[in-house]
């Protein structure tokens, strides 16, 4: 179960490499006026959430339930960092979303707006290793 346990943490790191990295992309994105830079950010939005966001959140939750299947779900921590893992996946999905709103040049929000999208997964990333290593509930 370590190895599993290992393998979770690893894509857990993508996935949230991913989700900070998008965001921030976005922010670039929201800027950009010219043609070029905006066809080069919309390849990089692309190749960033299906390459490497969505693998690494697939992966995540499998070897998640995998361990799930080992330990068994117990401890109120666990069913509070798996509501954080369900807005997390949600918040994932609002990033696909963005992603296709400027791949059609309907994105309506500011750069700013998206500094602020950006700190999102941060603070579910602090409370789910605290849930995990604290377990203070």
């Amino acid at each position: 179960m370590l190895w599993v346990k290992s393998l979770h943490i690893v894509f857990m790191v993508t996935w949230f490499a991913g989700l900070f990295y998008l965001p921030r992309v976005f922010v670039y994105h929201a800027l950009a006026e010219d043609a070029v830079s905006q066809e080069r950010f919309k390849v990089m939005e692309r190749k960033l959430f299906w390459g490497i966001m969505t693998p690494g959140a697939l992966l995540t939750i499998a070897f998640g339930l995998w361990l799930w299947l080992g330990y068994g779900i117990s401890g109120a921590w666990l069913h509070a960092k798996l509501a954080l893992v369900v807005v997390l996946v949600a918040y994932h999905a609002w990033c696909g979303k963005l992603m296709l709103d400027f791949r059609a040049g309907r994105n309506a929000r500011s750069d700013v707006w998206f500094r602020w999208f950006n700190e999102f997964p941060v603070v579910v990333l602090v409370a789910s290793v605290i849930l995990v290593v604290v377990k203070p509930i």
